[in-house]
């Protein structure tokens, strides 16, 4: 795939994801409001979120629908064309839209608690677990994925395969699938760092020469800008979990068919941000017996108390993830496994 087609392609897979994405919101939106699918705000967030209250949320669904048609639709030109498609992508968006349902579960029974909390922590983290495991079966002895694990920014194998191999990965995808949905906390703001790491993905299909992750990388592109047009501040619906949970497992998997699962550490650094911020307040809150390192957790929260507005907070984080993207496409790129168009 020369140049020009891969941009031709991209441009029109994004563009019709973001159309569609538009569109599906655009009915989605009466009909969660009409079966009262409204999110429900924590009372110990900040007191002026109390006003998101009955905001539809699940709308997620949106962007996984347009994803999910977009990519069969660029698989079955492939398929026409070669004869082939990238395994290693299909298994991945599968198991996007898998971790989606996982999402879908979640929110449903926040809705019928009529509560900010749905399944257990320990209840969604076993089902992300298993579905992780398996996920990394099918992705060795399915699609044949070599597992190798890249230092970033140099040529050194980290690990070339083994049991360990296996730990680290469901620690990685588990830990930015829920990072991402940490995240998830104000108006736009996954849906903008998201949109900056599709760009990364679209640049490393060019640079590094792997289409099918360049024109994923389209196609998510095109499905979070469509979002954004109702979820920027003020958001007319949420994603809820159904959307980040999807997200997260989408982007660590794009980040696997590039070969460098570990960059997305660094190019995602915003959304560990997030989970780091958590994890050091609940250990400083219990090792001091009650002082909190941050006014709140996960740390968007905390410039919120701050006095950020939620677009400042949107604009900076995300410009911080084009940033760290940047960063990542000058010193790492010749670190990518190179395959030709």
């Amino acid at each position: 795939m020369n140049v020009s087609v891969y941009f031709l392609i991209g441009i029109i897979a994004a563009l019709l994801c973001f159309t569609i994405t538009v569109l599906i919101l655009k009915k989605l939106i009466p009909f969660l409001k009409s079966k009262k699918m409204g999110q429900k705000i924590l009372d110990i967030g900040p007191r002026w979120h109390m006003s998101k209250e009955g905001t539809p949320t699940m709308g997620g669904l949106s962007f996984i629908i347009s994803f999910s048609v977009v990519y069969i639709l660029y698989a079955v030109l492939c398929f026409a064309v070669s004869r082939t498609v990238n395994l290693t992508l299909a298994a991945t968006v599968v198991f996007a839209i898998l971790n989606g349902v996982i999402g879908i579960i979640d929110d449903r029974a926040k809705l019928m608690k009529k509560a900010n909390e749905g399944l257990t922590a320990w209840q969604k983290y076993l089902l992300q677990l298993v579905l992780t495991v398996i996920y990394l079966l099918v992705l060795r002895f399915v699609c044949y994925y070599h597992p190798v694990l890249v230092i970033p920014f140099t040529d050194k194998v980290l690990l070339n395969g083994g049991f360990l191999w296996y730990v680290i990965m469901v620690i990685l995808i588990t830990g930015i699938v829920n990072s991402v949905n940490l995240a998830d906390g104000i108006d736009g703001l996954a849906s903008g760092e998201t949109a900056a790491v599709a760009l990364y993905f679209i640049a490393c299909g060019l640079i590094c020469r792997h289409a099918d992750a360049g024109i994923a990388g389209f196609i998510l592109l095109g499905a979070t800008l469509g979002f954004l047009v109702y979820n920027f501040n003020p958001a007319r619906v949420f994603m809820g979990d159904t959307g980040s949970l999807f997200l997260g497992a989408l982007v660590v998997g794009i980040a696997i068919v590039n070969q460098k699962p570990l960059i997305i550490l660094f190019v995602g650094f915003m959304y560990v941000l997030e989970s780091i911020s958590d994890i050091l307040q609940v250990g400083y809150f219990k090792l001091t017996h009650g002082k909190r390192l941050f006014k709140m957790a996960p740390i968007h929260h905390h410039f919120e108390k701050c006095g950020w507005s939620e677009r400042k907070i949107f604009t900076v984080f995300t410009v911080m993830t084009l940033i760290f993207a940047v960063i990542a496409l000058i010193f790492d790129t010749k670190g990518m496994i190179f395959i030709s168009f």
